[in-house]
């Protein structure tokens, strides 16, 4: 937490990267807008528990998962992130660079599974904040 205090402090953007069943157990909405709160703006893995990919996207967390599982395997802690995020459709897979350290480079495709609505959610921050948008 300490680092993405850090980042949320000066404004930088971060994402996890995590493997298989990313949320299992005990998930509750606090799981999933703890991330959003400090500032996170996608969670990538291999896989979702179900519950906990839904509850990302309430908090307007971008929940993405590796189009190819081993695609995982060519991050590394230092590497930077850039993910392509203009053209957000529902369904349509997402591209991201991977930037080593090294000064290489790595192109990803993630699958995401948002509808219309959530892609609003997305935009707006949280479903919440959709909600308040609305009702002004």
């Amino acid at each position: 937490q300490e680092v993405a205090r850090e980042y949320k402090a000066k404004g930088i953007g971060w994402v996890v990267i995590g493997d298989e069943n990313y949320g299992e157990g005990s998930s509750r909405e606090h799981a999933a807008m703890e991330p959003r709160f400090l500032g996170g703006k996608a969670i990538i893995v291999k896989s979702f528990a179900r519950i906990h990919e839904t509850n990302l996207k309430k908090q307007g967390m971008l929940p993405l998962t590796f189009t190819n599982p081993d695609d995982y395997d060519k991050i590394n802690e230092d590497d930077r992130i850039d993910l392509l995020v203009t053209q957000l459709e529902p369904g349509e897979p997402l591209k991201m660079i991977v930037n080593h350290s090294n000064g290489s480079k790595d192109k990803v495709t993630l699958n995401q599974t948002m509808n219309e609505t959530q892609i609003e959610w997305f935009k707006a921050g949280s479903a919440l904040n959709l909600i308040a948008e609305k009702n002004k």
